[in-house]
């Protein structure tokens, strides 16, 4: 399957996600608004898939140091915590589901955090 439809799926699962190009890349918003994932079919130095998203304070670091061959800091939103996330090397998509259930709750109104948890 490609890895874009799984990565919709996933996100589009989650409550009040909605998705639309931006920077001309498909991006996850929750609310029409908050942007918690981009999908990157390649480029920016990346020969393959990757996404963007935000990480809980300090993951970053660790999953970059302790993975750098499928995590990396993206530009221009890395310095923010972003992680970067390569789609084609040894995909686990459990492991990404999880990633992008954090980004969701690190920018999502509490309600829709709590609405998720149940």
């Amino acid at each position: 399957m490609d890895p874009l439809t799984r990565i919709r799926a996933i996100c589009l699962d989650l409550p009040e996600c909605s998705e639309r190009l931006s920077h001309g890349c498909p991006t996850f918003f929750v609310r029409q608004k908050t942007s918690f994932v981009k999908y990157i079919g390649g480029g920016y130095d990346e020969p393959g898939p990757t996404i963007w998203c935000p990480a809980p304070e300090g993951v970053q670091a660790e999953l970059v140091d302790a993975e750098p061959e499928r995590f990396f800091v993206p530009p221009y939103v890395g310095p923010s915590g972003w992680i970067g996330v390569r789609l084609d090397i040894d995909p686990d998509w459990g492991e990404f589901a999880e990633i992008i259930h954090d980004a969701y709750r690190k920018v999502a109104p509490k309600k829709l955090v709590a609405e998720l948890d149940r």
